[in-house]
């Protein structure tokens, strides 16, 4: 009898194991890039600063299938984790180490500035307006601005087609002063993209607009419900990471970072294992602008 009780135990943590590995899976992948040991940096620096603490803080979204979403185990997953935790390995510190913090739009300005955060990875498309208050390193990835529609309607196929109509994006996103002010939308505001899918399987909206890889995610987990209006997008969002405004010795540093993941695989294995599910070629690393 005891050696059946031990055997159903072990029985039941394998099959425990085996739904903890599905669970984790169906959430996002993930891959390990080894921490750095002992990294040296340079006194006063914010490198040295967050080596020596052993831990970092990071913004990202937690609702943007692919890019940045709260797993099952409540951490976020994927690609602007993967470069974030890859980022911080170069420091020295370990996933266990990172704080990950929401960022909406709205707020990852602020939240910078405010130093609630170290760094903000987070779909943050790098502008003008938005380098009057924070510095970028990147961008790391460029995407571009398309619209989600109802699976059943085929009347939008290209940003014209929803002038003076009803499209829902995210308060003080590029994205949403883009469509209504080069293409006349009502814009209806939401505080993050997962809340704007209702209004638009009820049609309340039309569309729904941001970033292509952004609503690629939610065509992904909804095939049935939505579409893409079209594969061509119409604008560039290149992606980047925010940080503080006069840090340019930081931004430099993550620069540098960034162009060594473009050669050693850290961005492809990043990219596998999260976007790359859905959006199957690798892209290569932008330009890093250099400002």
């Amino acid at each position: 009898m005891k050696a059946f009780i031990t055997r159903r135990k072990s029985l039941l943590v394998a099959a425990g194991a085996a739904l903890a590995l599905s669970l984790s899976a169906c959430g996002g992948g993930t891959t390990t890039t080894p921490p750095v040991d002992k990294p040296s940096f340079a006194a006063g620096t914010t490198m040295e600063k967050l080596s020596q603490a052993g831990k970092i803080t990071i913004g990202t979204k937690f609702d943007q299938p692919l890019f940045g979403q709260k797993g099952l185990d409540g951490k976020p997953v994927g690609f602007d984790v993967e470069i974030g935790k890859a980022i911080a390995a170069k420091l020295g510190i370990t996933p266990d180490k990172i704080e990950w913090v929401e960022t909406v739009s709205a707020n990852r300005e602020p939240f910078i500035e405010q130093g609630r955060v170290d760094i903000v990875v987070a779909t943050y498309t790098i502008n003008d307006a938005r380098k009057q208050k924070v510095s970028f390193a990147g961008p790391y990835y460029e995407a571009g601005q398309a619209l989600l529609v109802n699976k059943d309607d085929s009347s939008i196929t290209k940003p014209e087609d929803v002038a003076g109509k009803k499209v829902c994006s995210v308060t003080g996103s590029t994205p949403a002063k883009t469509i209504v002010d080069k293409y006349a939308a009502e814009l209806v505001p939401a505080a993050n993209y997962t809340a704007c899918l209702e209004p638009l399987r009820n049609k309340q909206v039309v569309a729904v607009t941001t970033d292509n890889v952004i609503l690629a995610g939610y065509v992904d987990k909804e095939p049935d419900a939505f579409k893409l209006a079209s594969d061509q997008t119409f604008t560039k969002e290149p992606y980047g990471i925010g940080l503080k405004k006069e840090d340019t010795v930081f931004r430099n540093w993550i620069n540098d970072q960034l162009e060594a993941f473009a050669k050693d695989d850290t961005y492809k294995k990043a990219w596998e294992a999260t976007a790359g599910k859905v959006i199957k070629t690798v892209p290569a690393l932008p330009t890093i602008d250099r400002y």
